[in-house]
């Protein structure tokens, strides 16, 4: 039995739920899979996986090695990093994850990381808060991108890199197109928002908490016409409809092009949001982690933030 194989099959189907779309993931049939787990239990003489018509979960067992199966895979990682490339020119994978609202802000790092480290291959994750902390915390990621003062809050021994305060914006229709770009357009208070047809998050995303509690200050909560759990819809639905909708600058920045749109800086409450990346501090890091994490602390990304997060520029 390769024992590093089915280690990896067993973090699949916990990640997939599901036995015939973790293999699937594995590029191996179904019947290969439930082999090799099957083998994983005779090797160490317990039950790892509970079984009925379909998936179930784990075992009390099983979830230890699940946990062994994750220090151990990313350890096997780390090593596999450190013999085919070199502080200079690392090679390797790197799981990156950001919370919806920060995906443009991830997918600008992840190109300008790639373009300076051509052999990392940046692995992109959109993931809520609670998902973000469950990755840092069982390290199936390197590397989060999300509220860091919530995140510190809920679970010891993070380290954070600040990168910006996210500013609210309402993104509308422009009554007359600009000629060449999205126009950001004069402050309106939040009470004013509450009163347009807004699409928004799901309230079990935070950046929906961070919107409702806003409103709630302004005096008037807030009855969304659409929601969604993802981030695209919410420029689509502007775009097609006569709906609006609250988005922090960063995504904003992604769709200046798209000059039918405007957008106007929410105030009254002034409400800036903490954005970080995050690891733990106890594992080994990996080379292409290590190129991550200096990039943070160059003049060319800090030139990037100042331009796409945050505040932007009239």
């Amino acid at each position: 039995m390769n024992l590093l194989a089915a280690l990896r099959y067993l973090v699949a189907l916990d990640e997939h739920r599901h036995f015939g779309r973790a293999a699937q993931a594995c590029h191996i049939t179904q019947p290969a899979l439930s082999n090799a787990l099957r083998a994983l239990e005779e090797e160490f003489g317990t039950v790892i996986v509970q079984r009925g018509r379909s998936f179930e979960g784990l075992t009390h067992e099983g979830e230890a090695v699940l946990a062994t199966a994750r220090r151990m895979l990313r350890d096997n990682e780390v090593l596999r990093q450190e013999l085919r490339g070199t502080e200079a020119a690392p090679q390797g994978r790197l799981r990156m994850a950001a919370v919806p609202t920060a995906m443009p802000l991830l997918a600008r790092f992840a190109a300008t990381l790639q373009a300076r480290h051509p052999g990392i291959v940046p692995v992109m994750l959109s993931m809520s808060s609670p998902e973000l902390e469950k990755g840092l915390d069982d390290l199936s990621l390197d590397l989060a991108l999300g509220y860091s003062e919530r995140m510190q809050a809920q679970r010891v021994g993070l380290r954070a890199w600040p990168q910006c305060s996210e500013r609210y914006y309402l993104l509308q229709r422009a009554r007359r197109p600009a000629p060449e770009r999205l126009a950001i357009g004069l402050p309106v208070g939040w009470a004013e928002a509450a009163r347009r047809p807004l699409v928004l998050l799901t309230p079990d995303m935070h950046n929906r908490a961070i919107i409702d509690s806003a409103l709630r200050e302004a005096g008037l909560p807030v009855a969304p016409a659409i929601e969604t759990n993802a981030v695209l819809p919410l420029v689509l639905s502007v775009l097609a409809g006569d709906v609006c909708s609250v988005l922090p600058g960063a995504m904003v920045a992604a769709v200046r092009s798209e000059r039918t749109l405007e957008a106007l800086p929410l105030v009254e409450p002034d409400v800036r949001t903490p954005i970080g990346f995050m690891t733990q501090r106890g594992p080994r890091v990996s080379r292409a982690l290590q190129a991550a994490l200096a990039l943070l602390d160059t003049e060319e990304w800090k030139s990037q933030l100042a331009t796409h997060c945050g505040d932007l520029p009239e």
